[in-house]
């Protein structure tokens, strides 16, 4: 297996091994590290993967973007690791909904939504990876999260050694169980701050930190700005086709999204091979990439609170790589013009791509309300506000009827039981490992929006890991 190389979306950064991508957050211009080349799998070996477990199908797929950096064998190991505490033996079973409509169920890992499938996998990576330097200085993570992010981040590096975690949500802007999932975890290297502010400035502190160092501490990401964070994500779109024996005719995935970091991991499937004939990206209220398909113009407006709050997002991280993916010549312009402006025009290469293989609906509450009830009443099942409005994109798709649709369920209701309760008239029943955290004592502090303000955690962290 030979080295992947990177390179940065902004264009001026030297090309980075995977090793160097992994432990760091953006690349040294401001921009996202992407595969040189994408691999594109042969189609009889993405039809032998209907024959694999979950964990060695991820690790078939992972190889793709690892190389040399850790053996094959190794990362076999790492994939049975990483999914040995899920609670289906599926690990993301498939359940059929009604008539071309099906559910992937993304919310069987420890924090029960669909972050634990990278999170899992990139904390024991970043392990391997450190474990493996003489003398290698300790990592400092610093992440933002809507709700999912932190939870699962923080159960993939609670009490790894030479590894710690700072991680920023916005103060009362996430579910009471997501939040209490992340602040009642007792580990000395993790690290919770309410930020007074949205997702947004959450994210927006992150990327400066990263812009400007904080002394000289390694500073990590476990975001999506994190490019394995993206390719863990890419094997259940390969397990789902194989589960619905498509591997060689079309298929659509509906995938509830907020930073593009879902739907650009279909999108990378597809670029390696799996025929997938749409990407609906489906979204709450906080509507910037439906109405950017829709237009071509990206703006940013303020993000609006919701019951699907992992969506309450205006700025899509990930759909930098997109464009990039579509016309890396034009990408660096419109990120300066995003930053000052807060707007720009998509180029015809990009509009191509997206015309070519998006489609993009956003949900009013009301519209979550009635999905959660469709599928109670017509499939049996109960399910969350984010993976609601999945399924309300998949519902009013215009693909041909013989085309299935896969509806990403990217979180266990029971971490919204109020929004649940409120469409269904009862409340999700709960699994004990979410009971249990409401007897737990919760442990953050609360920071405004300023980048200094977090910088002083990151500083006392490093000094626990020292």
């Amino acid at each position: 297996m030979s080295a992947i190389r990177y390179v940065s979306t902004r264009g001026s950064a030297e090309r980075a091994s995977f090793r160097d991508v992994v432990l760091s957050g953006t690349a040294p211009d401001g921009g996202l590290w992407m595969p040189a080349d994408i691999p594109r799998l042969p189609k009889a070996r993405i039809a032998d993967l209907a024959e694999l477990p979950y964990p060695d199908l991820a690790a078939l797929i992972l190889s793709a973007f690892v190389g040399d950096a850790i053996p094959d064998e190794r990362l076999f190991e790492i994939c049975q690791e990483a999914y040995a505490g899920f609670d289906d033996p599926e690990v993301a079973p498939l359940v059929p909904l009604a008539g071309r409509h099906w559910l992937l169920e993304l919310f069987h890992g420890p924090t029960l939504a669909f972050k634990d499938f990278a999170l899992q996998v990139v904390g024991r990576i970043m392990a391997e990876l450190i474990d493996a330097e003489e003398g290698g200085q300790p990592l400092v993570l610093v992440g933002a999260t809507s709700g999912d992010t932190g939870s699962a981040a923080i159960a993939a590096i609670a009490d790894r050694a030479n590894i710690g975690l700072v991680m920023l949500h916005p103060e009362g802007r996430v579910s009471e169980v997501q939040r209490r999932q992340m602040t009642t975890v007792d580990a000395p290297n993790i690290v919770n701050l309410a930020v007074k502010g949205s997702f947004d400035d959450c994210q927006r502190i992150v990327k400066q930190l990263f812009a400007s160092g904080v002394g000289d501490l390694r500073l990590g990401a476990v975001n999506s700005i994190n490019w394995l964070r993206i390719a863990g994500q890419v094997p259940y779109y390969f397990a789902a086709a194989a589960k619905l024996n498509a591997v060689d005719r079309p298929l659509a995935f509906a995938v509830p999204t907020g930073n593009f970091g879902n739907a650009f991991a279909g999108h990378v499937a597809r670029a390696m091979g799996l025929p997938v004939e749409r990407l609906i990206v489906a979204s709450n209220a906080n509507a910037i990439l439906p109405r950017t398909i829709a237009t071509g113009l990206y703006e940013r407006g303020e993000a609006l609170a919701t019951s699907a709050p992992a969506m309450d997002i205006q700025v899509a991280s990930n759909f930098e790589r997109l464009l990039f993916d579509a016309d890396p010549a034009a990408t660096p312009g419109q990120m300066e013009l995003l930053s000052q402006e807060g707007r720009f025009h998509l180029t015809a290469p990009q509009r191509r791509v997206l015309d070519a293989m998006f489609a993009g609906a956003s949900a009013h509450e009301g519209a979550i309300a009635d999905a959660m009830r469709w599928a109670r009443d017509r499939a049996g099942q109960v399910i969350d506000p984010h993976t609601a409005a999945g399924l309300h994109a998949a519902l009013a798709s215009d693909l041909p009827h013989d085309v299935p649709i896969v509806t990403l369920a990217t979180a266990h209701p029971a971490k919204f039981p109020d929004a649940v309760a409120e469409a269904l008239g009862e409340r999700p029943a709960a699994p004990e490992r979410l009971r249990a955290i409401f007897g737990r004592e919760e442990r953050y502090a609360t920071v405004e929006a300023d980048p200094k303000a977090v910088a002083s955690h990151l500083e006392d962290i490093a000094r626990t890991l020292a």
